[in-house]
């Protein structure tokens, strides 16, 4: 009779092992109060300044290919890099939003990531920035226009402090950190480093998944 109960005990453990989630809340992410955003989307925090976010913006859209055309992805420039003032990473996050909104944003940002990283130069002010915007297939009238406009202005603003709640959290400390649906923090640091990118695939499904 005991060896029957056992029997029964190991195999029910093995079962809810097996039916066990692969990452774990608290260990492999955190989970935000708000409301989960309507449409499935995955949120990079980043910086053109991030020389680990310059290697993820070569794999994204391998990553993003794995979750199918349904999922967006959608990036926030963050602020709080050292070594360059927080105005000049400001200015960075509402020139990536005009360039998205003229489509130019993946050439705009392989560009500045070239431009800082590989060149080492230097982004003093806003004219050097625009300079980048032109050379990346973007119109100068239009980046003036709209690097001021209330519409880009509020979006920068919004970003920044979703981002400030965000690290009082101390959810967000370094970068790349990724935000799955708005709502769905990873924890790079629980993640396989022998296999880091296919886990990052992995975890990034399960909670799409979500």
């Amino acid at each position: 009779m005991l060896k029957k109960l056992l029997l029964v005990l190991g195999t029910l453990a093995l079962s809810l092992n097996l039916n066990a989630a692969p990452y774990q809340e608290g260990k492999h992410y955190s989970v935000l109060p708000n409301a989960a955003t309507s449409a499935p989307e995955v949120r990079e925090y980043f910086s053109f300044y991030c020389g680990a976010c310059k290697g993820f913006n070569t794999v994204l859209p391998e990553i993003m290919a794995s979750l199918g055309k349904d999922v967006a992805l959608k990036k926030t420039h963050v602020d709080f890099m050292g070594g360059v003032t927080p105005e000049i990473q400001f200015l960075l996050t509402k020139a990536l939003i005009v360039a998205e909104e003229v489509e130019i944003d993946k050439k705009f940002s392989s560009a500045l990531f070239n431009y800082l990283q590989v060149e080492r130069a230097k982004i003093s002010n806003e004219k050097d920035i625009r300079n980048i915007f032109i050379l990346s297939g973007g119109d100068g009238v239009t980046f003036d226009k709209s690097i001021k406009s209330f519409g880009v202005i509020s979006k920068a603003k919004r970003n920044k402090k979703i981002q400030d709640d965000l690290a009082k959290q101390r959810l967000l400390s370094s970068v790349p950190t990724f935000v799955v649906n708005g709502k769905y923090v990873i924890n790079a640091k629980a993640l396989d480093r022998n296999d880091y990118i296919n886990d990052y695939k992995k975890i990034i499904a399960f909670l799409v998944s979500q």
